[in-house]
């Protein structure tokens, strides 16, 4: 069922300010700045090669991820994402299995534009865990 490690997501108080340490320091390739409000999120995508790094910003202050900033103000890992050949059936599969899938349980388009969901990360070795559509 797990595929590949589409992205490693890490929540950053200044997007713009990350992104110049990704870039200038490391010398990465870095994507322009998309905002995606269903998720409450600013994001910049960093190509390794074999997979990205998703820097993170709150977008308005009902974002899910100001909360983590509040507990961790410099930032920090967020998320991991997989990819899966088929969503759905991953949702039941892990649902069947126990795994509880946040929100209602229904994909939201994320932002490479493939649907998402998102498992509580106590079922997960303490890892929030994003599945993408491969």
């Amino acid at each position: 069922m797990l595929g590949r490690l589409n992205h490693v997501a890490i929540v950053v108080p200044d997007l713009k300010a990350a992104t110049a340490v990704y870039r200038d320091t490391l010398g990465a390739s870095v994507t322009a700045p998309q905002a995606l409000p269903e998720h409450g999120v600013t994001v910049v995508f960093i190509d390794t090669g074999n997979t990205k790094v998703e820097l993170l910003e709150p977008l308005g202050e009902a974002s899910p991820v100001a909360a983590f900033l509040e507990k961790n103000p410099s930032g920090g890992m967020h998320h991991v994402c997989y990819e899966v050949d088929d969503i759905l059936a991953a949702r039941d599969r892990l649902k069947a299995a126990g795994a509880r899938v946040l929100g209602d349980g229904s994909p939201k388009t994320g932002a490479h534009g493939k649907p998402v969901l998102f498992l509580h990360p106590k079922d997960f070795c303490g890892t929030l865990v994003e599945l993408e559509q491969a």
